[in-house]
């Protein structure tokens, strides 16, 4: 019985943890960017999109599709480096807990 009280225990203050780094997740940020920079991202841990910052110099209004490609890329690639902030974040909450691989999300 003790062993399940301490085990419980745990998991509240792991719950505890893991709720406040959710919270911080909102305050930082990571920059996603395409074409060497042309094209900037902003996103926060949360995964919304804060800013979008377009060089005046990529700008063509004959190429409207390159653009909007740089766009995109600079979009996935702001939420790819949120989503691992998320899980490194997350991650250091759980090691060591022994918990199966995809428990806690």
């Amino acid at each position: 019985m003790g062993q399940q009280f301490k085990m419980l225990k745990q998991l509240q203050q792991m719950q505890a943890k893991m709720a406040k780094i959710q919270e911080d997740l909102g305050q930082k940020t990571v920059t996603g960017t395409a074409g060497g920079g042309v094209v900037e991202v902003l996103v926060n841990g949360h995964q919304k999109v804060l800013a979008v910052t377009v060089k005046p110099e990529v700008v063509d209004p004959a190429d409207v599709d390159m653009l909007q490609d740089l766009v995109l890329a600079a979009v996935n690639d702001a939420m790819d480096k949120a989503r691992e902030l998320a899980n490194r974040e997350m991650g250091a909450v759980t090691a060591g807990m022994g918990l199966p691989p995809g428990l806690m999300g």
